[in-house]
């Protein structure tokens, strides 16, 4: 096989639009290893199935991934939100039947569909509540319950034919800084490292599931270099750790990467680190450039590399032989499973105090989700205000999330004692009486809150 077609092969890229573009075409045909979708890329089911079949049927072994976590990051539920509950929901509620059950009904609906690899579960240790993009994406701020609900999770998928893929490795739960805008570093020593954000992608391992992605953060106890362009840290993962599946790199066109090294360099580093699929992101949000042309980029740095000595044949190799062996994985019959989980949804719901409310006065506080979910609607105040019985009136319902807004939650509350308080946000002292907590966006979450508020409770 040339050199260029390995090249190809390593190379994972989103695209704009609900049709697979010529220029696409001609790099499936090309020996491109896969394409990830995003929001712009499904307007219902019924397009998204035929999308992903057009691609498969370009070449049988071109992978199709999607950000698929429940709760506020989806891209097959974009428009409508997800029919699952968040990671926090799920750790909150702390049942891990019921987990790996939400995940197994996830994956047949992503089966059905044609997506081969569901990037998720997150086992990130959500260990700094002012962790900017994790949050309500991870099951929670200790390693044992992110362990245990993240090999759930992955269990569940991979039932149902789904290739699961832990993120982002060795952790990106203790930072404060976005790797979307700015490259992050964790100065925490070794013991920590190991204890806090290792255990959890250990257990996922354990678990046997298939994919790894990497976190654009530096671990200054191992290595300066961060994780993705890590031989430390990516060596750790296969000697210590024990993973033999494939390893994905988190998005190229993150700022950790592109605004440092640069999109040809950073896929050269994360090849030669032992990355197996390189990201190359998305084009459509937050930010727009010519996916096609990136990819050229990538694939001639690459080349590049292999003809100046700086990566071998063997390690494109190497990675072309674990992504085989991942497109022969996903050819099992699912087996058949067709429990119900709309019960998990109303179940992650909890209140204290009096929350019936027959004519919400909603005030949403707003907000940004983060930049890994996209651009998302207010499923919440939506639903509320879908439902309610007559116009506003009644007492005031205030939506919020973030941290920083709980002083302002506190001033509502102190001027308005009998005001509602509905928190999708990580678990923290929510000032109030009366309080909803969601545990994350979504959906399921949204309508099981908004009947909780409106239907007279449980």
């Amino acid at each position: 096989m040339n050199v260029e077609r390995l090249a190809h092969g390593t190379v994972v890229t989103g695209f704009v639009g609900t049709a697979v573009p010529d220029w696409l075409a001609r790099r499936v045909d090309a020996g491109l290893g896969g394409v990830c979708w995003f929001a712009q890329n499904v307007t219902d089911v019924g397009q998204a199935t035929e999308l992903a079949a057009s691609l498969h049927d370009l070449r049988s072994g071109v992978l199709v991934m999607s950000d698929e976590e429940g709760g506020d990051v989806t891209r097959l539920e974009a428009a409508t939100g997800s029919s699952y509950p968040s990671h926090a929901a799920l750790g909150a509620l702390d049942d891990v039947d019921a987990t790996r059950r939400v995940a197994g009904a996830m994956g047949r609906r992503l089966r059905e569909v044609g997506i081969d690899v569901a990037l998720s579960p997150v086992v990130d240790v959500n260990a700094d509540p002012e962790n900017p993009v994790i949050g309500t994406r991870s099951f929670g701020a200790t390693p044992d319950l992110v362990a245990r609900h993240g090999s759930a999770f992955v269990a569940g998928l991979q039932s149902a034919g789904v290739a699961a893929c832990a993120k982002h490795y060795p952790g990106h739960g203790s930072t404060r800084t976005d790797s979307h805008l700015a490259l992050p570093t964790v100065a925490d020593p070794v013991d920590v490292l190991l204890e806090r954000d290792l255990a959890p992608f250990r257990a996922a391992v354990e678990a046997g599931v298939r994919c790894v992605m990497t976190a654009h953060v530096v671990f200054a106890a191992y290595d300066a270099a961060p994780a993705t362009l890590s031989p430390v840290l990516l060596g750790l993962l296969r000697d210590d750790l024990g993973f033999q599946g494939v390893v994905i790199t988190d998005a190229l066109d993150m700022n950790a990467i592109s605004a440092t090294v640069g999109h040809g360099e950073g896929a050269v580093r994360a090849m030669a680190a032992g990355a197996d699929l390189l990201c190359i992101g998305n084009p459509g949000y937050p930010e727009t450039y010519d996916a096609d042309e990136r990819i050229g980029l990538v694939v001639d740095t690459v080349v590049a590399a292999v003809a100046e000595g700086r990566l071998s044949v063997e390690r494109l190799e190497q990675a072309a032989a674990r992504v085989a062996g991942l497109t022969a994985w996903l050819r099992r019959e699912p087996p058949a499973d067709n429990v119900d989980i709309d019960d998990v949804a109303v179940r992650v719901v909890t209140s204290r105090g009096d929350v019936q409310v027959e004519a919400p006065q909603v005030l949403d506080l707003g907000g940004a989700v983060n930049i890994a979910a996209g651009d998302r609607d207010r499923h919440l105040r939506r639903a509320l205000e879908g439902r309610a019985g007559g116009p506003p009136g009644g007492r005031l319902v205030v939506l919020a999330r973030h941290p920083n807004q709980l002083a302002e939650v506190a001033g509502l509350v102190e001027r308005h004692p009998d005001a509602v308080v509905v928190w999708s946000g990580i678990d923290l002292d929510v000032p109030g009486a009366n309080v909803v907590l969601t545990h994350g966006g979504g959906r399921a979450v949204a309508e099981a809150a908004a009947e909780l508020i409106l239907g007279g409770g449980r």
